[in-house]
């Protein structure tokens, strides 16, 4: 599995958790890996645990830059896609600030709309500058 498919992965999952709430995220998790259709890695695990552990603070980050937005106008699968990217930019420091951006565009062109992943870009680059 690459890296790509796994923030696919990571991605996925954390924008199934924005629709079951209450659910366990832990039981999530296992549900996707006993899926045929997801590889559930240590890399997604990490990651996804990391998002929800850090929700507030990845929020927040994000809230900040929406630009005449709030948070609950955007698809939950722009702000799934931005809560993987934020999680890396702000708390995994082995992924370069590009890659994270580059890889949050590409899966938010997937399963998002064009202007979504532009959108994601401007956010993710004004936070990419905060971090700096």
């Amino acid at each position: 599995m690459t890296r790509h498919e796994a923030r696919e992965v990571a991605f996925i999952i954390t924008f199934e958790k924005s629709f079951l709430g209450e659910t366990p995220l832990d039981e999530i998790i296992e549900s996707a890996a006993e899926s045929e259709f997801f590889d559930v890695n240590n890399f997604v695990i990490r990651t996804v645990k990391g998002i929800f552990e850090n929700l507030e603070s990845i929020d927040a980050m994000i809230e900040k830059k929406l630009v005449g937005w709030s948070s609950n106008r955007l698809s939950r699968a722009a702000m799934a896609v931005m809560r993987v990217a934020v999680y890396e930019l702000a708390f995994a420091d082995e992924v370069p600030v590009g890659v994270a951006i580059n890889e949050a565009v590409e899966i938010a062109k997937k399963y998002a709309t064009v202007e979504d992943a532009s959108y994601i870009n401007g956010v993710l680059g004004a936070i990419a500058k905060d971090k700096h």
